[in-house]
């Protein structure tokens, strides 16, 4: 069966390396699977991983560090959502949004705070720390990808230097994730409805990128 450009694999089809991998990232994941299924009825990885398994070790590594930037790093859950949305929304990667949506909602992001984080614009509900977060996520996934002076004294005073190196790190993962997600054209799960271009996702055939 494919998923997108990829054979999607079950369980029994992996080689020894690429099962205690995937062992790994459905235990891992298994907090979220209420809001955020991880396989679907035959066991096979929804999202980025079908992908990496090919390089387990590379999988191994981003699974470690995506589970760091989701309990780990000192953002509440609505800006982490927020930062997470933001760079969702600037690849246009309908897979990373339709998983982080879920996330937000269970957070408390409202639909007008989605359609805005969506749109690229800042939702007037935001807190002041929230907006912040936006402002420097915004600035790192736009041209030249830095932060002025202003903007990182700003930032430094409100989170710190550890605050500022999560924020970073989440940006470049979740970069790394919808440019994965992109080129191997992943969908998201059938019926669900593409964020980006208007489409539905049946079967594993379209991803909703608008650059197909």
């Amino acid at each position: 069966m494919r998923y997108g450009r990829l054979d999607w694999l079950t369980p029994g089809e992996l080689d020894p390396e690429q099962r205690r991998v995937y062992d790994l990232i459905v235990g891992t994941r298994a907090r979220d699977a209420r809001t955020l299924p991880v396989v679907d009825d035959e066991g096979r990885l929804y999202g980025p991983f079908t992908a990496m398994l090919a390089r387990p070790r590379i999988a191994e590594i981003m699974q470690t560090l995506g589970a760091a930037m989701r309990y780990e790093i000192d953002l509440s859950a609505r800006a982490r959502e927020i930062a997470t949305l933001a760079v969702a929304a600037a690849g246009r990667s309908d897979f990373e949004w339709y998983s982080h949506e879920l996330l937000a909602r269970r957070a408390g992001l409202t639909d007008a705070e989605l359609d805005a984080l969506a749109e690229g614009r800042l939702a007037s509900s935001f807190s002041d720390g929230e907006t912040l977060v936006w402002r420097v996520v915004t600035a790192l996934i736009g041209p030249g990808g830095d932060l002025d002076d202003e903007l990182f004294a700003r930032a430094r005073a409100s989170i710190g230097d550890i605050g500022l190196v999560d924020l970073i790190a989440l940006v470049g993962h979740y970069e790394f994730l919808s440019r994965s997600l992109r080129v191997w054209r992943t969908p998201a799960r059938d019926g669900h409805q593409s964020r980006f271009s208007g489409g539905q996702l049946p079967g594993g055939q379209r991803t909703g990128e608008r650059d197909q």
